[in-house]
């Protein structure tokens, strides 16, 4: 929508009882609860798609997500989606799982006791640092010539992050974070037109699927079960009905002898006696 002199007209403020229909509409479909406090949050978010579709409010832009283009509630959301990570996030958790888990998997599967398959969730997992670390320190510590079988699932509500995490490329800069052994041995150096970037390479990307997947939906298209779960980072967004109801459908989907990992600022609510702490913000479900 253009003024006479062909300039994009500014979108008018968001008012009160607008920020309140997409307050409703974002915990309604994602579960995020925005507090009065991001409403310029929201604006900063949402702005740019306004700006694209030529529409001048905010009250315009709600009637087009909820009546004339349903789909453009999933870029909605990405524009709201909250996707902050780098690689080896929580290092203490990655110590847990090389110092305690994998040692259990090891002795086990020597014993006869289980399969050498891991299953492992990353959920909401960003621009997939948080899988692609998963991938590294696996297949380091179970390599596939000694019959290891390395399943990592990928998901986020986003699908532009998702699409990043596809890509597998990032700045070097990220390689900081990589242990050096990890990023000699599972990381490409872009060269020519690539230069600055590195992309990690056959093995690791062969060892992760990615899927969009709501956390708020009432089930999740997932089968089987899974070793690790990791839903770190995410439930500080959600309110605590909501957090308590995801806990427990994702608890659903871990393996009786499996680690459900949160963030360092998360913990399980409203949980007594249905799943135990096994390390910092790691549970297990309760025996």
């Amino acid at each position: 929508m253009l003024t006479p002199e062909g300039a994009t007209r500014s979108a008018e403020p968001l008012s009160g009882g607008e920020f309140k229909l997409f307050q409703s509409l974002i915990h309604r479909e994602a579960g995020i609860f925005l507090a009065e406090t991001k409403k310029a949050l929201l604006v900063g978010r949402l702005s740019r798609r306004l700006r694209e579709l030529g529409l001048t409010s905010f009250g315009e832009y709600h009637r087009y997500i909820t009546k004339e283009d349903p789909a453009e509630q999933v870029r909605m959301l990405d524009c709201v989606s909250t996707n902050e990570t780098h690689f080896f996030r929580e290092p203490r958790q990655f110590d847990f799982i090389q110092e305690r888990v994998i040692p259990e998997w090891q002795s086990a599967a020597a014993a006869g006791v289980r399969p050498r398959r891991v299953r492992v969730w990353s959920a909401a997992c960003s621009t997939g640092e948080e899988p692609y670390s998963l991938a590294m320190m696996l297949l380091s510590h179970l390599p596939r010539e000694a019959g290891w079988e390395i399943e990592i699932l990928a998901s986020d509500i986003s699908t532009r992050v998702l699409d990043i995490a596809r890509s597998a490329t990032w700045s070097v800069e990220s390689a900081g974070e990589i242990p050096e052994a990890y990023l000699k041995r599972y990381m490409l150096r872009g060269a020519g037109t690539q230069a600055g970037k590195m992309k990690a390479g056959p093995e690791v990307r062969s060892a992760i699927r990615f899927e969009r997947i709501n956390l708020n939906a009432e089930s999740y298209p997932v089968t089987g079960r899974f070793d690790l779960i990791l839903c770190r980072n995410v439930l500080i967004y959600f309110d605590a009905p909501s957090k308590v109801r995801i806990c427990r459908q994702l608890l659903r989907h871990l393996e009786p002898s499996g680690y459900f990992f949160l963030g360092h600022a998360e913990a399980v609510m409203d949980m007594a006696g249905e799943v135990e702490r096994a390390g910092p913000t790691i549970y297990r479900p309760a025996v």
